[in-house]
């Protein structure tokens, strides 16, 4: 969140005078010797989302109404895009199969750098049915992750994972061009997907905020999101089996992803926490000739648009997790305000031979409203701190990051701990969970 001009005074005040408070220090304080965090993902502007939303309009409106497989209108959609990611620096693949009798069209995107064994894939169907334009289903979410990899381009990513974007033909045929595009895959290739996040119609006119849940590190991910903006989510079931993550899941590879829903009918409790009108559709045009352009809600679009370019990045600075065994805290800890004390989430670690390792690795996932307020330590068990993030100017919420550490003087066996002392008034949160991997 964007700071006042007293807010922020009020902040450096609190950095200044943060020892007069602060708890019991630790034995020693070491730094680690290299630090990993997730960047700040930026905010999707809704407005470029919509302009692409309007080409897709207009390409239907040129072609017979529709962007179905096969069509005229579906091939434009995909010369639309793939110019988008050249004229963006993306290096780009057509793939063409064919169903029904007609050349079919994948388009992948893949972002320069990364690991190229560990590939975080985002994808979205962008065909049409024959009846109409699909601009919800599915031209938003084809315009929300076209949206996101120009922002990747905009900000120069160094990401850590290797950003792979595609856009599947014929789904509507029955997931036909990402079937094509997975059993394609060499074995060796598919092992390198990390994950593959789907999004197939997020911007519904009665919206609902559906998070799938196959896999519990990326819906951690969305949830997360979400939660920092105050807006609760559902699991996504409706369309399990019915959209392009299905033939990933089927390979094995981790999927997750958004939707906003499509002919199933809202309830009453589902409108109360998230407007629109209940007995009704989330999306009363799904396949129909009326999902045009006036068939968005541009709330969810910008929420999910957003949401998405979080997911993008804060999974892909994701640090490639060791070879080494893992320990995990999932229970909430309060972070009090300033001038409160710091807080500690304790994971006991045993049989593990030896000490930890120079690359241990600490993730971490703090859910806050400033997190520049935020001051966190790896507490080793012989009472070492080591200093993760320090408190600062990064406004922003939440903390989702992974650190590396250079722990290697510390036995490994023993009771770690994260600590967490917030050291400005005025903003609130809890540690979510935290992970420890040597």
């Amino acid at each position: 969140m964007s700071l006042s001009v007293s807010r922020r005074l009020a902040a450096v005040t609190a950095l200044a005078v943060a020892g007069l408070f602060a708890s019991t220090a630790p034995a020693a304080l070491a730094s680690p010797t290299a630090a990993t965090a997730a960047p700040t993902p930026p905010d999707i502007p809704i407005a470029n989302v919509k302009a692409h939303l309007t080409q897709l309009q207009s390409i239907a409106t040129a072609n017979g109404g529709n962007r179905a497989h096969g069509k005229a209108g579906y091939k434009a959609s995909i010369d639309y895009v793939k110019a988008k990611l050249d004229a963006a620096g993306y290096t780009t693949t057509l793939q063409t199969f064919t169903s029904s009798g007609s050349t079919g069209y994948n388009l992948i995107a893949d972002w320069p750098g990364g690991d190229p064994n560990s590939v975080l894939m985002s994808g979205s169907h962008l065909d049409s049915v024959n009846a109409g334009p699909g601009i919800n289903d599915n031209g938003s979410g084809s315009a929300a992750i076209l949206e996101t990899a120009l922002a990747v381009s905009r900000a120069g990513l160094q990401s850590t994972k290797h950003l792979r974007f595609g856009w599947w033909g014929a789904e509507e045929l029955g997931m036909v061009g990402s079937t094509y595009y997975v059993n394609n895959l060499p074995s060796a290739e598919k092992s390198k997907i990390s994950g593959y996040l789907n999004f197939d119609m997020v911007g519904s006119p009665n919206p609902g905020y559906f998070v799938y849940d196959d896999d519990p590190t990326i819906e951690q991910t969305f949830k997360t999101y979400f939660a920092g903006v105050g807006i609760p989510t559902e699991i996504e079931t409706e369309g399990d089996g019915r959209s392009d993550h299905a033939p990933f899941k089927d390979a094995g590879i981790p999927v997750g992803g958004l939707f906003s829903g499509a002919d199933y009918i809202k309830t009453a409790a589902q409108a109360q926490k998230w407007g629109g009108t209940s007995g009704k559709a989330f999306d009363a045009c799904y396949h129909r000739s009326c999902d045009t352009s006036a068939n968005i809600d541009d709330a969810a679009l910008d929420k999910n648009s957003d949401a998405i370019a979080y997911a993008v990045w804060t999974l892909g600075a994701a640090a490639t997790v060791p070879s080494g065994p893992s320990f995990e805290n999932t229970t909430d800890v309060s972070i009090p305000d300033s001038p409160a004390a710091g807080v500690s989430s304790p994971i006991t670690v045993s049989g593990v031979t030896g000490n930890a390792p120079a690359t241990t690795k600490v993730d971490v996932n703090i859910v806050h409203t400033y997190r520049g307020d935020l001051q966190i330590d790896l507490i080793a068990p012989d009472g070492t701190a080591y200093r993760l993030k320090n408190s600062g100017s990064d406004s922003a919420d939440n903390v989702i990051a992974s650190y590396t550490v250079n722990a290697s003087s510390e036995v490994a066996n023993g009771v770690w701990k994260l600590q967490v002392k917030d050291v400005a008034a005025q903003d609130v949160g809890y540690i979510n969970s935290w992970k420890i991997t040597f």
